[in-house]
């Protein structure tokens, strides 16, 4: 047995949705449920969410409470089936996307990737915010519906988040590439997140081994511009010298 067969019996398990699995999505749509764990995505604090809802949540056997951590969800692969079950209806209303992001040899450009994301964005972005369960991670779970597929059975897409925190990284691998990314908000009554964002993927790259990398800050503020007019990108350079893809969405 190997790593790789283990992630290809995950994988079995999380894509056939077994009826344990099944189950546990069924119960994200519960009220008590998502006001623990959108925040817990979000990588907000739980702030005045009732005890005995975190209770009936450690009952479930869906968190844990972990020395040193806090509320945490309770093994790896729930921490991966949480994110993609949620993504599951912005994923099935996703618009046919031509995947102009592969090279002719079939590789993954980053370059292109990114075009094909801010174009998919601009076009589509604000209608399918509508499809997602959780509104605070709206962005997030298109986000992550876009990239799976992306990935579309010939990759990977890892998540890390965690109980204030204040962001949500992914990391795609396809073939040779990977690349890692941080998710921010930007809400009303906050500063612009891109500083501490970029101190934050500074972290997160360098456990990787990565030189570049994408931020992504997705504006919540109210009384803004389109969605179409606003999504833009640039490049960056870290605190620590790494090339940084700056994008506000």
């Amino acid at each position: 047995m190997t790593i790789a067969t283990i992630d290809q019996a995950k994988e079995y398990l999380i894509v056939n949705r077994v009826t344990h699995l099944d189950q546990l999505a069924d119960k994200l749509r519960e009220e008590r449920v998502r006001q623990v764990i959108e925040p817990m995505l979000a990588g907000n604090a739980l702030g005045g969410v009732p005890e005995e809802d975190i209770q009936y949540l450690l009952d479930l056997g869906l968190c844990r409470m972990a020395s040193g951590q806090g509320l945490t969800i309770a093994n790896p692969i729930y921490r991966e089936v949480l994110p993609r079950a949620l993504a599951f209806t912005p994923q099935a209303s996703l618009p046919q996307i031509t995947p102009t992001w592969l090279n002719a040899d079939g590789s993954l450009n980053a370059e292109r990737l990114l075009d094909a994301f801010l174009a998919f964005w601009r076009q589509h972005g604000q209608p399918l915010l509508g499809s997602a369960p959780y509104h605070e991670i709206a962005p997030h779970l298109v986000l992550m519906a876009f990239l799976h597929r992306v990935v579309n059975g010939d990759g990977t897409l890892e998540r890390e988040y965690a109980i204030g925190s204040g962001r949500m990284d992914l990391c795609l691998r396809y073939g040779g590439v990977t690349l890692g990314m941080e998710l921010k908000v930007w809400r009303d009554g906050y500063p612009d997140p891109l500083a501490v964002g970029l101190a934050q993927l500074d972290g997160y790259l360098a456990g990787l081994g990565l030189e570049t990398g994408w931020l992504i800050l997705f504006d919540r503020r109210s009384d803004q511009p389109p969605m179409a007019e606003r999504t833009i990108s640039a490049e960056q350079t870290s605190l620590q010298g790494r090339r940084i893809q700056v994008v506000r969405a």
